[in-house]
């Protein structure tokens, strides 16, 4: 499959539509983590090493995502990666949509319940991921190390993020973060599916 381009457009090219695509795919993504979090069958990789820095550390689990976001900020230097609108609004769009989403979905009674809550969770949250990447405002922390990985590697998105994932899930485990089948299989399946659904997101999308 050929590359898409995924670098940041100008903020003054299409803003409506990228701007309601950044903005809906944040809050889509926020109550897909709400999703899973209900679902109580795992918490996501990137939340099992935040666990496990928390209870290493003594440090609020808010605390050490902010500081992991800075560091994975940091990582972008090298892979020439730039924030944007879609950096700022990830942190603050999620955060908020998180909070509002878990007090509205209510947790399920029963194993079949909650699967289902956890499959809808991990398909929505791929969804979510390529409509605000796609919009092409700038990604988020983590985001963004993927599509700079990817671009400076030549791999598909597909195989970075599950690789991230993976590596962030080994870690978190080692660290004593807690590990649930949704986490196993949110690590294997996101990346696919945000690689399934971002051809169809990507604002002015050119293939290389």
């Amino acid at each position: 499959m050929a590359a898409i381009e995924l670098r940041p457009l100008p903020v003054t090219q299409d803003p409506v539509r990228r701007l309601a695509q950044l903005i809906a795919g944040l809050a889509l993504y926020g109550t897909s983590m709400a999703m899973q979090i209900r679902a109580t069958l795992g918490l996501n990789p990137w939340d099992v090493l935040h666990e496990g820095l928390t209870e290493q550390t003594g440090l609020g689990f808010g605390l050490i995502t902010a500081i992991t976001g800075v560091v994975v900020l940091l990582l972008w230097i090298p892979l020439r990666q730039r924030p944007g609108v879609g950096t700022v609004a990830n942190v603050l769009v999620i955060a908020v949509t998180v909070d509002v989403a878990l007090a509205l979905v209510p947790a399920p009674d029963g194993l079949a319940a909650r699967i289902a809550l956890m499959t809808a969770g991990i398909v929505l949250n791929g969804l979510a991921s390529a409509a605000y990447v796609g919009a092409r405002l700038g990604p988020g922390p983590r985001d963004g190390l993927m599509t700079g990985l990817a671009a400076r590697t030549g791999r598909s998105l597909r195989l970075v993020r599950t690789g991230i994932e993976v590596t962030v899930l080994a870690a978190g485990w080692l660290l004593g973060g807690t590990v649930g089948v949704g986490t196993v299989l949110y690590a294997l399946a996101i990346g696919p599916l945000t690689q399934a659904f971002l051809p169809h997101l990507v604002v002015g999308a050119r293939r290389q």
